[in-house]
C-alpha cells in the first residue's frame, strides 16, 4: 500500500462528525485554491508530517474510546485508492469513517462508499460564482456530480455553505438551498463566514458576514425546507 500522505491530526472532536466522539486526519493535497481557505499548507500533495503507520497504532489505542475518524484535508479524495485503502485499515479497526470533501472526485467518492458512513460536503456558491471562489471552472459540476451519487447511497451526510458574502447574497443562498431541497438534501449547515486572513482591496463588514443569520424571513425560509438545519456562527 502506498503511503498516504498525512498533514495534520485531531486526536479528539466533538463536531466534526455529527453524534460521535471523533479524530480527524488532515490529508495532503487540493485541486482548489478558495480564496477563504483556512488549510492553506495543506494545498501540495506533499510528505506529510505524520508517519501513516504510527497514527494507525495510535488509532488502535483509541479503539472503545473514540468512536469514528474523519477524514479531512485538503482533499482527502485527491490521494485517491491510497486514501480508499487508509480507510478500508482504519475501519477494520471498528471505527465509523466521516469524510470532509468539496466533491472533485466523485468517482473516487464512489469508489470510497463502501467504507464511508458519513459526509459533509461543500456546496461553495452559485455555478456563476464557482470558479471566482475555487479558481476552477469544473469544480462545479464535480461537485454536483459528487451530491447527486452520495444521495443515491442513502447514507447521511450534510451539505455545508460557507456564507462569504463576497461570493454569495442572501439570493444566491436562496438559490443554492432551492437547489439541494429539490435534490433531496435532508441536513443542511449555514456556516458563517469567518475573516481570519488578510481580505486584500474587498473586504468584508462584520454586518455583511452578519446578514444571512439576522434575516428572520431567510432563517425561516431555509428551516422550513429540511429536516435538519445547523447555524453555525
Amino acid at each position: 500500500m502506498k503511503d498516504i500522505q498525512i498533514g495534520g491530526l485531531v486526536s479528539f472532536t466533538t463536531i466534526d462528525y455529527p453524534g460521535k466522539l471523533a479524530a480527524v486526519l488532515f490529508l495532503m493535497g487540493c485541486p482548489l485554491r478558495c480564496v477563504y481557505c483556512s488549510n492553506p499548507q495543506f494545498f501540495n500533495l506533499d510528505d506529510g508530517p505524520y508517519d501513516p503507520t504510527r497514527v494507525l497504532d495510535w488509532l488502535k489505542t483509541r479503539v472503545g474510546r473514540l468512536e469514528a475518524v474523519v477524514f479531512s484535508g485538503g482533499e482527502a479524495l485527491m490521494q485517491g485508492d491510497t486514501t480508499i485503502d487508509y480507510m478500508r485499515c482504519v475501519k477494520d479497526l471498528g471505527f465509523a469513517i466521516g469524510l470532509h470533501t468539496n466533491g472533485f472526485y466523485p468517482d473516487v467518492l464512489e469508489r470510497a462508499a463502501p467504507f464511508v458512513d458519513w459526509v459533509g460536503i461543500d456546496y461553495k456558491a452559485t455555478r456563476e460564482k464557482y470558479k471566482s471562489l475555487v479558481g476552477n471552472d469544473i469544480a462545479f459540476d464535480r461537485m454536483s456530480k459528487s451530491l447527486d451519487f452520495w444521495i443515491s447511497t442513502g447514507k447521511d451526510f450534510e451539505v455545508r455553505i460557507t456564507c462569504d458574502p463576497r461570493f454569495i447574497s442572501k439570493d444566491d443562498l436562496r438559490t443554492i438551498i432551492d437547489d439541494c431541497a429539490t435534490r433531496g438534501v435532508k441536513k443542511i449547515a449555514i456556516q458563517k463566514y469567518q475573516a481570519y486572513f488578510d481580505e486584500g482591496d474587498n473586504p468584508t463588514t462584520t454586518g455583511a458576514r452578519e446578514q444571512f443569520f439576522n434575516d428572520s424571513g431567510l432563517r425561516d425560509y431555509i428551516n422550513s425546507k429540511f429536516d435538519s438545519v445547523a447555524w453555525r456562527e
